[in-house]
């Protein structure tokens, strides 16, 4: 009975907790993957944890059920563990990403998303993360990318310019535009080209700015395309978003991973 009570018990703060948080990210827009998905998971585990004694009456009668039932937790454990296994890769590879760069030919930015002509949260402190990386670095071109959203007139290449501009005051002419892209992979193939205009190669070293969540995505893709010398320079993520990101970032690497992206 001790143990019930525990397992209710348990059930019930992660889910709040999870539910919670979710439902907040949703309010205030941020309707994704990342908040969705959890949010469904943490009024599961509420409502076991309220109906714990119901649900397993309605079962031990149900046989078929019961083994839907017990299979259906077998693979929320077997996932649970494959996701924290991509946490602590994650983790291993934020801090090789937080080391100092080596001197590169060419530091290439991703963005992140734009609104009302100015950066996210994310791709700010993405472009915050590169600026030192920037002046460092005089002789390393500088590569923005990111194309046209969605009823966008601007490319977020084009924002992100600005911004390094009036913000770190990185001279303009500094900064090469990749403004088609619209996806990670797209961002590092599209960019080859601008590279290869100013004498520089794939296998030269090249630094690629990211979120610290997007690192392990953007490495892999990078070294598919032949990125020899990629070394990934990590930006914290918000903390208001982090674990949501994380979250999300788990099921667009098992997707890229689908999809052939390395």
């Amino acid at each position: 009975m001790c143990k019930t009570l525990l397992i209710r018990i348990l059930l019930l703060i992660v889910g709040i907790i999870i539910t919670i948080d979710c439902a907040v990210l949703m309010i205030i827009g941020k309707i994704n993957f990342g908040s969705v998905v959890p949010f469904i998971i943490g009024v599961i585990f509420v409502i076991h944890g309220i109906y714990w004694e119901r649900i397993r009456r309605f079962i031990r009668h149900n046989p078929l059920f019961k083994r839907v039932w017990y299979g259906l937790w077998g693979l929320f454990i077997l996932w649970l563990i494959s996701f924290m296994v991509f946490v602590w890769s994650l983790q291993q590879q934020i801090e090789r990403s937080q080391q100092p760069a080596p001197t590169v030919a060419a530091i290439v930015v991703l963005g992140s998303g734009t609104v009302a002509g100015k950066p996210t949260p994310t791709l700010a402190k993405r472009l915050d993360t590169a600026a030192p990386l920037i002046d460092a670095q005089p002789n390393a071109i500088v590569i923005t990318s990111g194309g046209v959203g969605f009823q966008r007139s601007r490319s977020e290449a084009d924002i992100m310019a600005s911004y390094l501009h009036e913000t770190h005051r990185i001279p303009f002419e500094r900064i090469l535009q990749e403004g088609k892209s619209t996806s990670t992979e797209e961002n590092l193939a599209n960019s080859q080209a601008l590279l290869a205009a100013q004498g520089i190669s794939i296998t030269d070293p090249i630094a690629i700015v990211t979120s610290d969540f997007h690192t392990i995505r953007a490495a892999s893709i990078a070294r598919h395309q032949g990125y020899t010398h990629s070394i990934t320079v990590a930006s914290p993520t918000p903390l208001s978003i982090r674990y949501n990101a994380w979250f999300r970032e788990y099921f667009a690497f098992v997707s890229g991973w689908l999809f052939g992206e390395y």
